[in-house]
Protein backbone atom coordinates (compact mmCIF):
# COMPACT_ATOMS: atom_id res chain seq x y z
CA UNK A 1 0.00 0.00 0.00
CA UNK A 2 2.89 2.61 0.59
CA UNK A 3 4.16 1.76 -2.44
CA UNK A 4 1.14 2.72 -4.17
CA UNK A 5 0.82 6.10 -2.53
CA UNK A 6 4.96 6.84 -2.66
CA UNK A 7 5.93 5.72 -6.02
CA UNK A 8 8.78 4.58 -4.24
CA UNK A 9 9.23 3.64 -0.89
CA UNK A 10 12.68 4.21 0.89
CA UNK A 11 13.11 4.00 4.61
CA UNK A 12 13.83 7.81 4.82
CA UNK A 13 9.62 7.24 4.13
CA UNK A 14 9.30 4.65 7.11
CA UNK A 15 11.38 7.71 9.46
CA UNK A 16 9.17 10.26 8.64
CA UNK A 17 5.92 8.27 8.81
CA UNK A 18 7.78 7.55 12.48
CA UNK A 19 8.09 10.99 13.57
CA UNK A 20 4.83 12.01 12.35
CA UNK A 21 3.41 9.42 14.68
CA UNK A 22 5.71 10.08 17.11
CA UNK A 23 4.86 14.22 17.51
CA UNK A 24 0.78 12.88 17.61
CA UNK A 25 1.48 11.00 20.46
CA UNK A 26 3.92 13.62 22.21
CA UNK A 27 1.14 16.04 21.39
CA UNK A 28 -1.59 13.41 22.98
CA UNK A 29 0.73 14.01 26.17
CA UNK A 30 -0.10 17.71 26.30
CA UNK A 31 -3.43 18.62 27.76
CA UNK A 32 -3.49 22.00 25.49
CA UNK A 33 -2.39 20.61 22.45
CA UNK A 34 -3.89 22.13 19.25
CA UNK A 35 -5.70 18.69 18.35
CA UNK A 36 -9.15 17.28 19.04
CA UNK A 37 -8.88 14.52 20.74
CA UNK A 38 -11.62 12.05 22.13
CA UNK A 39 -10.31 9.77 24.50
CA UNK A 40 -13.13 6.90 25.85
CA UNK A 41 -10.94 5.90 29.35
CA UNK A 42 -11.91 2.93 31.26
CA UNK A 43 -10.99 2.52 34.98
CA UNK A 44 -11.98 -0.82 37.49
CA UNK A 45 -11.38 -0.22 41.27
CA UNK A 46 -12.42 -2.38 44.20
CA UNK A 47 -12.32 -2.27 47.60
CA UNK A 48 -15.29 -0.17 48.37
CA UNK A 49 -16.54 -0.19 51.99
CA UNK A 50 -17.09 -3.29 54.16
CA UNK A 51 -18.51 -5.04 51.53
CA UNK A 52 -15.53 -5.04 49.56
CA UNK A 53 -17.59 -2.94 46.59
CA UNK A 54 -15.92 -2.15 43.16
CA UNK A 55 -16.52 0.37 40.54
CA UNK A 56 -16.04 0.74 36.36
CA UNK A 57 -15.99 3.94 34.97
CA UNK A 58 -15.77 4.81 31.24
CA UNK A 59 -14.99 8.26 31.08
CA UNK A 60 -15.71 10.05 27.71
CA UNK A 61 -13.21 12.88 27.52
CA UNK A 62 -13.03 15.38 23.91
CA UNK A 63 -10.37 18.02 23.88
CA UNK A 64 -11.44 20.98 21.21
CA UNK A 65 -9.31 23.48 20.75
CA UNK A 66 -10.74 26.67 19.40
CA UNK A 67 -8.58 29.18 17.85
CA UNK A 68 -9.14 32.32 19.11
CA UNK A 69 -6.45 34.60 16.75
CA UNK A 70 -2.78 33.76 16.17
CA UNK A 71 -1.66 33.83 19.34
CA UNK A 72 -4.13 32.10 21.80
CA UNK A 73 -6.11 29.22 21.81
CA UNK A 74 -9.45 28.49 24.06
CA UNK A 75 -8.80 24.50 24.89
CA UNK A 76 -12.18 22.77 25.99
CA UNK A 77 -11.40 19.87 27.79
CA UNK A 78 -14.83 17.61 28.82
CA UNK A 79 -15.24 14.66 31.56
CA UNK A 80 -18.57 12.57 31.04
CA UNK A 81 -18.56 9.76 33.41
CA UNK A 82 -20.95 6.52 32.56
CA UNK A 83 -20.41 4.28 36.15
CA UNK A 84 -20.97 0.74 36.61
CA UNK A 85 -21.24 0.06 40.59
CA UNK A 86 -22.00 -2.59 43.17
CA UNK A 87 -21.63 -1.92 47.03
CA UNK A 88 -19.54 1.19 47.23
CA UNK A 89 -21.38 1.87 50.19
CA UNK A 90 -22.25 -1.07 52.25
CA UNK A 91 -24.33 -3.27 50.65
CA UNK A 92 -26.48 -0.98 48.82
CA UNK A 93 -26.56 -2.40 45.63
CA UNK A 94 -25.65 -1.53 42.01
CA UNK A 95 -26.44 1.64 39.96
CA UNK A 96 -25.35 2.30 36.31
CA UNK A 97 -25.75 5.91 35.08
CA UNK A 98 -24.01 9.08 34.63
CA UNK A 99 -21.94 10.80 36.82
CA UNK A 100 -21.22 14.36 37.31
CA UNK A 101 -19.41 16.13 33.84
CA UNK A 102 -16.37 18.21 34.77
CA UNK A 103 -15.99 21.04 32.55
CA UNK A 104 -12.50 22.94 32.18
CA UNK A 105 -11.85 26.04 29.61
CA UNK A 106 -8.05 26.94 29.05
CA UNK A 107 -6.66 29.88 27.59
CA UNK A 108 -3.38 28.96 26.28
CA UNK A 109 -0.40 30.28 24.11
CA UNK A 110 -0.53 29.11 20.70
CA UNK A 111 3.00 28.86 20.91
CA UNK A 112 5.52 27.99 23.74
CA UNK A 113 6.45 30.23 26.12
CA UNK A 114 10.56 31.18 27.50
CA UNK A 115 12.29 28.28 28.41
CA UNK A 116 9.65 25.90 26.63
CA UNK A 117 7.04 26.32 28.86
CA UNK A 118 3.58 25.84 28.09
CA UNK A 119 0.63 26.44 30.15
CA UNK A 120 -3.11 27.48 30.17
CA UNK A 121 -5.55 29.12 32.74
CA UNK A 122 -9.43 28.75 32.86
CA UNK A 123 -12.38 28.28 34.93
CA UNK A 124 -13.85 24.31 35.99
CA UNK A 125 -17.42 23.82 36.06
CA UNK A 126 -19.02 21.02 38.51
CA UNK A 127 -22.56 20.65 36.72
CA UNK A 128 -24.62 17.61 38.53
CA UNK A 129 -26.00 15.06 35.53
CA UNK A 130 -25.66 11.83 38.13
CA UNK A 131 -28.36 9.84 37.60
CA UNK A 132 -28.11 8.57 41.08
CA UNK A 133 -27.03 9.92 44.39
CA UNK A 134 -24.51 7.35 44.80
CA UNK A 135 -22.97 8.22 41.65
CA UNK A 136 -22.74 11.89 41.89
CA UNK A 137 -22.69 15.06 44.18
CA UNK A 138 -25.92 16.80 43.72
CA UNK A 139 -24.16 20.45 43.51
CA UNK A 140 -23.01 22.85 40.92
CA UNK A 141 -19.61 23.66 41.34
CA UNK A 142 -17.33 25.91 40.21
CA UNK A 143 -13.76 27.24 40.63
CA UNK A 144 -10.06 27.59 38.40
CA UNK A 145 -8.03 25.24 36.42
CA UNK A 146 -4.29 25.04 35.28
CA UNK A 147 -1.67 23.54 33.43
CA UNK A 148 1.86 24.09 33.19
CA UNK A 149 4.33 21.40 31.35
CA UNK A 150 7.55 21.34 29.25
CA UNK A 151 8.51 19.41 26.51
CA UNK A 152 12.19 18.57 25.96
CA UNK A 153 13.73 15.56 23.72
CA UNK A 154 11.09 12.55 24.58
CA UNK A 155 10.17 13.35 28.18
CA UNK A 156 7.65 15.77 29.04
CA UNK A 157 6.45 17.08 32.41
CA UNK A 158 3.91 19.02 33.99
CA UNK A 159 1.24 19.60 36.57
CA UNK A 160 -2.82 20.03 35.63
CA UNK A 161 -4.82 21.20 38.95
CA UNK A 162 -7.99 22.57 39.41
CA UNK A 163 -10.47 23.50 42.71
CA UNK A 164 -13.57 23.06 42.96
CA UNK A 165 -16.06 25.08 45.69
CA UNK A 166 -20.09 23.76 45.20
CA UNK A 167 -22.20 27.07 44.71
CA UNK A 168 -26.03 25.44 44.46
CA UNK A 169 -27.49 22.38 44.32
CA UNK A 170 -29.50 19.72 46.55
CA UNK A 171 -29.12 21.30 49.75
CA UNK A 172 -29.37 17.92 51.97
CA UNK A 173 -26.08 16.50 50.40
CA UNK A 174 -22.34 17.49 51.43
CA UNK A 175 -20.63 20.66 50.10
CA UNK A 176 -17.98 20.23 47.45
CA UNK A 177 -14.69 22.19 48.55
CA UNK A 178 -11.73 19.94 46.82
CA UNK A 179 -8.83 20.33 45.41
CA UNK A 180 -7.32 18.06 42.06
CA UNK A 181 -3.31 17.81 41.29
CA UNK A 182 -2.00 15.35 38.25
CA UNK A 183 1.44 15.52 38.33
CA UNK A 184 2.68 13.84 35.78
CA UNK A 185 5.74 12.35 33.32
CA UNK A 186 6.16 10.59 30.19
CA UNK A 187 8.22 9.17 27.91
CA UNK A 188 7.87 8.93 24.32
CA UNK A 189 9.86 7.01 21.90
CA UNK A 190 10.27 7.18 17.64
CA UNK A 191 8.21 4.77 16.91
CA UNK A 192 5.40 6.14 18.80
CA UNK A 193 5.17 4.35 22.23
CA UNK A 194 4.48 6.29 25.16
CA UNK A 195 5.54 5.11 29.00
CA UNK A 196 3.68 7.84 31.39
CA UNK A 197 4.02 7.77 35.26
CA UNK A 198 1.21 10.28 36.89
CA UNK A 199 -1.31 10.45 40.27
CA UNK A 200 -4.37 11.93 39.95
CA UNK A 201 -4.68 13.24 43.78
CA UNK A 202 -7.87 14.84 45.45
CA UNK A 203 -7.93 16.68 48.85
CA UNK A 204 -11.10 17.01 50.03
CA UNK A 205 -11.11 19.74 52.34
CA UNK A 206 -14.78 18.75 53.68
CA UNK A 207 -13.71 15.61 54.81
CA UNK A 208 -10.12 16.52 55.28
CA UNK A 209 -9.28 13.11 53.01
CA UNK A 210 -6.55 12.65 50.50
CA UNK A 211 -7.32 10.15 47.66
CA UNK A 212 -3.84 9.16 45.84
CA UNK A 213 -3.88 6.65 43.11
CA UNK A 214 -0.96 6.50 41.47
CA UNK A 215 -1.02 5.54 37.79
CA UNK A 216 1.73 3.57 35.88
CA UNK A 217 0.54 3.63 32.01
CA UNK A 218 1.88 2.30 28.64
CA UNK A 219 0.12 3.28 25.13
CA UNK A 220 1.12 3.02 21.30
CA UNK A 221 -0.09 5.28 18.41
CA UNK A 222 -1.08 3.53 15.34
CA UNK A 223 -2.90 4.74 12.60
CA UNK A 224 -5.75 3.05 10.62
CA UNK A 225 -5.95 4.25 7.17
CA UNK A 226 -5.04 7.82 7.33
CA UNK A 227 -6.94 7.76 11.20
CA UNK A 228 -4.31 8.26 14.46
CA UNK A 229 -5.34 5.89 17.27
CA UNK A 230 -4.14 5.57 20.37
CA UNK A 231 -4.23 2.77 22.88
CA UNK A 232 -3.19 2.75 26.59
CA UNK A 233 -3.35 0.57 29.43
CA UNK A 234 -1.89 0.02 32.90
CA UNK A 235 -2.34 -0.40 36.85
CA UNK A 236 -3.42 1.92 39.31
CA UNK A 237 -1.88 1.41 42.96
CA UNK A 238 -4.54 3.85 45.77
CA UNK A 239 -1.71 4.74 47.81
CA UNK A 240 -4.41 6.65 49.78
CA UNK A 241 -7.91 6.98 49.86
CA UNK A 242 -10.81 8.10 52.48
CA UNK A 243 -11.76 5.12 55.02
CA UNK A 244 -14.72 3.56 52.37
CA UNK A 245 -12.61 4.27 49.20
CA UNK A 246 -11.29 1.98 47.02
CA UNK A 247 -7.77 -0.12 47.65
CA UNK A 248 -5.14 -1.85 46.10
CA UNK A 249 -4.64 -2.32 42.73
CA UNK A 250 -6.90 -1.40 39.56
CA UNK A 251 -6.49 -0.78 36.53
CA UNK A 252 -6.73 1.35 33.27
CA UNK A 253 -7.42 1.02 29.23
CA UNK A 254 -8.21 4.33 27.04
CA UNK A 255 -8.52 4.25 23.60
CA UNK A 256 -8.27 7.25 21.87
CA UNK A 257 -9.01 8.89 18.59
CA UNK A 258 -6.87 11.71 17.31
CA UNK A 259 -7.82 14.88 14.83
CA UNK A 260 -4.84 16.55 13.86
CA UNK A 261 -5.42 20.24 12.84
Amino acid sequence: MAALLGGCFTLANVAVAQDSSADLAKKLSNPVASMISVPFQFNYDRGYGPEDGNRETLNIQPVVPISLNDDWNLISRTIMPVIWQDDIAGPSGQQFGLGDITQSLFLSPRHPGPGGLIWGLGPVFLIPTATDDLTGSGKWGAGPTGVALKQEGPWTYGLLANHIWSFAGQDDRADVNSTFLQPFLSYTTHDAWTFTLNTESTYDWEGDQWSVPVNVMVGKLVKFDQQPVSFTAGLRYWADAPENGPEGLGFRFVVTFLFPQ
